[in-house]
């Protein structure tokens, strides 16, 4: 009689197949949801991630043009970033007396979105006319774009939807 009692007692506290199957049926629920938000924080880390490169670029180039007399940078616009730099914006790589300028930023970030994603090399752009990354700056995948005339630097991509975030707004507007 007490050895029926254990296993009646036993049967009390155990899970039933059924039980099992709803508890499962539940988390994948949960999983289906948390999943995609999850993504989308990550969608807009990166979107972050995107704007705050800009602005440490682009907070470079106007140090080094406040300090060069109201020039730009120019066409090697990577070596004067990272360098050092004469007023006329010639580089090198030692600091020295006729060398006082610079460096801005150890290293030209690599972009962090989009289908050039992780390169860090910069196109630069000479015409005026030209003011958003296109099909031909794109093809070198270069990271970023650079209009030397305009002074303006840009994710380098297209208004694609791989070059958009989730909000619909293409990388290289930022």
């Amino acid at each position: 009689m007490e050895a029926t009692m254990k296993t009646q007692d036993t049967r009390k506290h155990a899970f039933s197949m059924i039980e099992l199957v709803i508890v499962i049926v539940i988390i994948g629920i949960i999983a289906a949801i948390a999943i995609p938000r999850m993504s989308r924080g990550t969608a807009g880390a990166a979107t972050g991630a995107l704007q705050a490169d800009l602005a440490v670029l682009r907070n470079a180039i106007e140090l080094y043009t406040a300090e060069h007399d109201g020039n730009a940078p120019g066409a090697t616009i990577v070596a004067q970033l990272t360098t050092h730099t004469n007023s006329a914006g010639t580089t090198q790589a030692t600091k020295d007396a006729a060398h006082p300028y610079g460096p801005y930023i150890k290293a030209i970030p690599s972009l962090p979105v989009g289908t050039n994603k992780g390169h860090s090399a910069v196109t630069v752009e000479t015409n005026a006319a030209t003011t958003a990354p296109d099909a031909t700056s794109m093809g070198g995948g270069e990271g970023w774009w650079y209009n030397s005339v305009l002074v303006d630097i840009r994710a380098n991509v297209d208004g694609s939807a791989a070059n958009q975030n989730d909000l619909g707004q293409t990388f290289n507007g930022f």
